[in-house]
């Protein structure tokens, strides 16, 4: 692999990641498959370092994934091939934006762009919880159902989820809170 193939990976991920960080998660993933560059578990950890530190998290883990394979150069390489496009698109839109905005051509499309935004976002919060709140892999080799479950993580799920609903405090707080009780509890 080159820095070439580096550019162009995240350039396509930039392109085609409609809806924001979270839409890249799916690319990241096919991006793990298809090179050594990370696996899917470096990439849960990559997205739950990338959430708890300033900066889009598509950003974010493309800097980690560019480290990875190349150091420095290979971090900023990854963030230019995954800004580009936006950088492209969005300056062709704001040129264009005020011509075409009324348009129901446009305006069908920006809708039914939504929907498929949430089912990126919903598909990569289901791989996000295969790879944190269960243990497949363990099924395979004990064939017992108990066995695919990581209970803390579920556990500790729950309570987040309940909390954030019961206090509504700042998600960096929650993050804090789920990095202490990994760290204390050996998760």
């Amino acid at each position: 692999m080159n820095y070439i193939t580096l550019f162009f990976e995240f350039f396509k991920i930039g392109l085609f990641s409609i809806g924001g960080g979270l839409a890249t998660i799916p690319f990241l993933q096919d991006l793990a498959r298809k090179y050594d560059w990370l696996t899917l578990n470096d990439l849960a950890d990559y997205i739950a370092i990338s959430e708890s530190t300033p900066g889009p998290i598509g950003i974010n883990t493309a800097t980690f994934v560019g480290y990875n394979f190349g150091g420095i150069f290979g971090g900023i390489i990854a963030v230019l091939g995954i800004v580009t496009p936006s950088i492209i698109i969005i300056t062709i839109i704001a040129h264009y934006f005020q011509r075409f905005n009324e348009k129901p051509f446009i305006q069908n499309g920006f809708y039914a762009l939504r929907p498929a935004v949430v089912g990126l976002i919903g598909a990569a919060a289901y791989e996000v919880a295969k790879v944190s709140l269960f243990h497949l892999e363990s099924f395979t080799e004990t064939q017992t159902l108990v066995s695919i479950f990581n209970f803390k993580a579920i556990i500790l799920f729950m309570i987040i989820i309940y909390l954030m609903e019961r206090f509504r405090k700042h998600p960096v707080v929650y993050l804090a809170l789920g990095a202490a009780v990994g760290i204390i509890f050996k998760f």
